[in-house]
């Protein structure tokens, strides 16, 4: 396996505090889940990663197989408590592609989520829902 990118972020104050890259390019702050917060949340930037990383996975599928057409991809996370008093988090991923029936884009998306590394990696830790709109 060879890397071909690398990145990181610095957390201070857990789920009540700030998320910053270690050359300072991107700072925010970070607060528990709710409506009314005035920060981001885990589970708000899991989505946004999984979304761009599936959009840009189900736009690879599209262009290997010649087809010109745009997507949209809309992760919805959510967070739920478990027996033991721990938590986890189910994704549905909503994907639209402009002008294709259902079948073909159920085609594309299948064939994008097996290539994407979110995919791959949520695979068999969490339920994920591929939805088609």
């Amino acid at each position: 396996m060879k890397k071909v990118y690398e990145t990181a972020m610095i957390n201070h104050g857990g789920r009540e505090g700030e998320v910053q890259a270690p050359n300072g390019t991107m700072k925010m702050k970070i607060t528990a889940p709710s409506i009314h917060s005035e920060g981001t949340n885990p589970e708000q930037l899991f989505a946004a990663g999984y979304a761009s990383c599936f959009n840009g996975a189900l736009q690879h599928m599209l262009k290997e197989e010649g087809i010109k057409a745009d997507s949209e991809v809309k992760a919805r996370v959510s967070l739920y408590t478990l027996e033991d008093g721990g938590y986890t988090i189910g994704v549905i991923l909503e994907v639209h592609i402009d002008g294709m029936d259902k079948e073909k884009a159920e085609e594309m998306t299948d064939k994008a989520h097996a290539f994407c590394p979110y995919s791959k990696a949520t695979k068999g830790n969490i339920d994920v829902e591929l939805v088609i709109v």
